[in-house]
Order: C-alpha cells, then structure tokens, then sequence
C-alpha cells in the first residue's frame, strides 16, 4: 500500500502498514515483480461498494525498515518472486560507493552477455594474439595487394596485449613477442593445439593457460568489439576530404 501523510497514520491505525514511493515508477514496479500483486488504482468495485479482489494482492514473508547508516530502508524478505533482487552497497564515501557500483555493474553485464552468448573465450590478450598469427599467415599466402592490408590489420589486432601489457607495468614487447610465440606454435604444431588459451598474467608478469587460470571474456562481446572497430577503421578511409570551417576574424584583429 502507498500513502503519506495523514493517510499512513490513518491505516497503521487499522493495522496497515503504509509506505510512500512517491513518483517512483520503477520502484513501484519492482515491489510489485517481487510481491506479485498489482497495481490498484481504486478500490470501488461493480456493485458501487469498497472490496479488494485476493487476486490482485502481494505475498511476502517479512516487510521491516531497518537503519542503514544514515538513512531508512525498507526491507521487503520472503518474495513470492526471485525475478528481482537489490544488493545493498556500503562505503566510506560517496566516491568509493561510485566504484562499487560502477565495478558491480560491469560484472553484471559480463555475466548476462555470456548468458546471452553461451560462449566464452580466454582472455589477456589470447584472441588477439591467435587472429594475429593467423592473419599473418593468410598474407603471406596472398599474391596481390590486399597482402598489405590483411598484413597490417594482424598488426593492429595487437594493439589490446600490447596494450593490457603496458598498463600493468610490464615490457610489452617482451611479453607479446613471447604471446605470439605460443600461439604461433599451437597453430603449427597439433601436439601443442592446448597452447592456444595462453594469455598474459598481468599480475606475474608472463604468459599463462587463462582457461585454467578462469580469465574469461563473453564471446559476444569480442566479436562485436572487433567488428565494430573495424567498421569504424574502414568509415576512416573512406574520407578522402576534409572541410575545416575557420571562425571569421573579427573587426581590428
């Protein structure tokens, strides 16, 4: 039940607990996910008289407010759904809460696109590292002049471990030139096929298996990462002008 005012006071007297939500919508819509009742805009019925149809009410096994640092938060326990859930974030400030939740969401998104996708794929560079050689190879079999554009496009795709290596504090080139190494093995060698999951261990500062290792990325979200740099790349090269508009100069300049 919604209300405020006067109207609380009203219905705790008759043994109803009321809570104001306001003119938040998508609060409302969550308890009502979570309870499974549904909205009631009036109470009339057919018959001109006040009745509240079972059907449309809530279930839920506790609703207490309880104090949360400095404020007061309703807690709604015992769901008659799980559809919905909220995670409490507590921090010494509002800029460490700001990462927290920002982390979190992250971690969320992974999580529903390997859901979405149903595959995963090693990450530290790995995919990279792999379509780089590969792509090297396909140049090198090449005759004509897209030999230079597939070449320099296996180039760029080292850009993420070269990249991920310099943000952790490491020698890119030691560590991907040791990266393209394994990779360039598993693609040669059947009996060294396993070493296509190597990636960077950022943390030691060398290659590992980021299968075992649990370093996973949603395949979804690598491909339309490359696709989409590429298409961007390729919207690049198709400007063969440009025009800059000067601001006119003013009167005694």
């Amino acid at each position: 039940m919604e209300s405020s005012g006067i109207n609380a006071e009203y219905m705790g007297s008759s043994g109803i607990n009321a809570e104001y939500m306001g003119s938040r919508q998508w609060y409302q819509r969550r308890v009502h996910g979570w309870a499974g009742g549904k909205v009631i805009l009036s109470l009339a019925d057919d018959q001109e008289d006040e009745s509240v149809d079972e059907s449309l009410l809530g279930d839920a096994g506790e609703v207490a407010e309880e104090a949360v640092g400095d404020y007061r938060v309703l807690f709604i326990n015992e769901c008659a759904s799980t559809a919905a859930q909220t995670i409490l974030l507590r921090g010494a400030n509002m800029y460490m809460l700001e990462e927290v939740e920002r982390s979190l969401h992250d971690s969320l998104c992974v999580i529903k696109r390997v859901l979405e996708s149903k595959r995963v794929v090693p990450g530290g560079g790995a995919v990279e590292a792999a379509l780089s050689v590969y792509l090297e190879t396909v140049a090198e079999s090449m005759g004509s002049r897209e030999q230079l554009a597939i070449a320099e496009f296996a180039q760029s795709m080292l850009v993420i471990p070269k990249t991920l290596a310099t943000n952790g504090a490491h020698d890119a080139t030691d560590l991907v030139a040791q990266l393209r190494g394994y990779h360039n093995a598993a693609q040669q060698d059947p009996e060294k096929k396993h070493w296509k999951h190597i990636g960077l261990d950022l943390v030691a500062g060398k290659v590992r298996d980021n299968v075992k290792a649990g370093v996973l990325e949603p395949a979804m979200s690598k491909i339309k990462q490359i696709k989409f740099a590429t298409e961007a790349a390729v919207t690049i090269l198709r400007i063969d002008d440009a025009i800059k508009m000067f601001q006119p100069q003013k009167q005694g300049q």
